[in-house]
């Protein structure tokens, strides 16, 4: 399997390399040159291994499909080593829960750290200390957080050796304890930078320094944001799992509801879709900064300026410019590189937007993709997390609440539709409080963790001063 640019650079790469790369150097986002197909013998076969061998062996078949440059049996020991229920509190790693009717809830938030990204950075994690150790390297992990991305990243990548990470994040701008999982961290290869601006400008920062190839191969830059390849493909997995608990046969369909603000988790829904899996539907739930939800409607692209990006009681999913959406546009324009780039390198730059209504591929993202969208606000969601108290005494997070809510809008007859949970509710204790009136059960692991001391850099969004930070800390 060999890796190409969504801009046009067609040099095709080995997994281990642009695991290690993120962006690409003409500033695209890798994806496999095809997507595997799986057929009905296949999935039957996963189907088994899923509920005989259990996640991790599941994870391991469908990462053999894209990863052929690491031995076999080491990477079904690195995913035996990530997928246990030590790490993530239930063999069964991804439970489903159900809700109502055929409304179901994926959740995803039992490991370390209570969110979902948990489920692909524990992966890259014991991948890249793998690899670095394999060619005796170092690397310097550049990210940029919402939320739940930075303490999923640095919990991951704690006292791993030969990793640095570098996590940006917008001051003031997420809830007081996802904040106090970052930033009491004291490992010696954990720095937090509070940048003042919106979550956009940290992604902007982090983008930058990854296009300055010299500065990048100098400080051997890689980034553990959903634009690394490696944490959207761990992300496939748990679609086919979700899958095989909901259905019995490989003739039924469901369809997901994906909470969503960077465009990678439901990104990873595409891909499982474009490799056979029956889906029906894939619905991008946003909050009220809804560039993904208008799109889908128009076909117009618009990203909102830093100041025009809403804060809301969804935080991570306070974003305007979704990242791996170049990926999704890619696949829709026939792959078409040079008109990627034209989209995203020039158009969105020079313009701030794009509008593909009158092309004849925008009506692919029902008939071909299955794509639909829609829209939550602040009202919406409190009113949706106490429904779920109230009537099945079941506590969601705000950002599930989205989904719960945009899902109750794209129900269909005889189809399961699964929300994919993004965190536990005690992440954002002060909305579900408004909610319920009831404070949301606490992990004794995280008891006091918003009283212990912090480790934080306060910063300009400025892509000059975070090169200096990153210069400083490797000299």
């Amino acid at each position: 399997m060999k890796y190409i640019s969504t801009r046009g650079d067609q040099s095709p790469k080995h997994f281990c390399d642009i695991l290690l790369e993120g962006l690409a150097p003409d500033g695209g986002l890798y994806l496999p040159e095809s997507y595997p197909h799986v057929d009905d013998a296949t999935l039957s076969r996963w189907r088994a291994v899923y509920h005989q061998q259990g996640y991790a062996e599941l994870a391991f078949e469908i990462l053999s499909l894209y990863i052929d440059d690491i031995p076999a049996d080491d990477l079904r020991a690195l995913c035996a080593k990530t997928y246990t229920a030590e790490v993530f509190g239930t063999g069964e790693i991804v439970p489903l829960r159900h809700l109502e009717n055929n409304l179901w809830l994926e959740a995803l938030s039992n490991g370390p750290t209570l969110a979902f990204k948990d489920m692909a950075m524990q992966l890259l994690g014991n991948l890249f200390e793998y690899e670095l150790a394999r060619r005796r390297e170092e690397l310097n992990i550049l990210g940029a957080t919402s939320g739940d991305t930075g303490s999923a990243a640095e919990y991951a990548m704690r006292g791993k050796k030969g990793v640095r990470v570098f996590m940006t994040s917008p001051a003031g701008r997420m809830s007081p304890f996802q904040q106090a999982q970052m930033f009491s961290l004291m490992d010696d290869n954990i720095f937090n930078i509070a940048v003042d601006g919106v979550f956009d400008d940290c992604q902007d920062m982090v983008k930058a320094v990854s296009n300055d190839l010299g500065f990048k191969s100098r400080y051997k830059i890689g980034t553990v944001n959903s634009i690394n390849w490696a944490r959207l493909l761990a992300q496939v997995v748990y679609y086919f799992a979700g899958y095989f608990q909901a259905t019995q046969t490989n003739l039924e369909k469901v369809s997901f509801t994906v909470p969503s603000g960077n465009f990678g988790n439901v990104c990873a829904g595409h891909v499982a879709r474009m490799m056979g899996l029956p889906i029906a539907r894939l619905v991008a739930a946003t909050n009220e900064n809804d560039v993904l939800d208008e799109f889908f409607k128009t076909g117009v692209y618009r990203v909102r300026a830093s100041a025009d990006t809403l804060e809301t009681s969804s935080p991570s999913m306070d974003i305007s410019k979704a990242s791996n959406f170049e990926r999704f546009i890619f696949d829709l324009l026939g792959r078409d590189g040079v008109r990627v780039k034209a989209l995203f390198g020039d158009a969105l730059a020079r313009d701030g937007q794009f509008d593909l209504s009158q092309h004849p591929a925008f009506n692919d993202l029902r008939l071909r993709y299955g794509f639909d969208s829609g829209k939550s606000t602040h009202a919406d969601r409190l009113a949706c997390i106490k429904d779920n108290y109230l009537r099945h005494g079941m506590m969601i997070d705000t950002h599930t609440a989205d989904g719960v809510k945009v899902a109750l809008e794209h129900l269909q007859s005889g189809v399961p539709m699964i929300v994919l949970e993004t965190a536990l509710p005690i992440k954002f204790a002060q909305t579900i409080v408004e909610a319920t009136g009831v404070l949301p059960d606490r992990p004794a692991k995280f008891v006091g963790i918003e009283d212990l001391p912090k480790k934080v850099t306060p910063m300009a969004a400025d892509v000059a001063a975070i090169k200096a930070f990153i210069t400083e800390k490797c000299a």
